[in-house]
């Protein structure tokens, strides 16, 4: 009976040990989403208003 309730024991450890890494994972996961979400928001942004520079250049010289 103790040998049973020990492998018991160690099996729901081990259980739970799994299910603490998959949580890590995910949400370390989810932070480098976040974090490239984030760059290619920047990125958008920074060209929009790179390619307004030289309309409002050219919309000035035209007059």
């Amino acid at each position: 009976q103790a040998t049973i309730r020990n492998l018991t024991n160690i099996s729901e450890n081990v259980a739970g040990a799994r299910s603490r890494i998959r949580d890590t994972d995910f949400a370390k996961e989810t932070a480098e989403l976040t974090r490239t979400q984030i760059l290619q928001q920047t990125s958008t942004t920074v060209l929009a208003q790179a390619n307004q520079r030289p309309q409002a250049a050219l919309s000035l010289l035209q007059g």
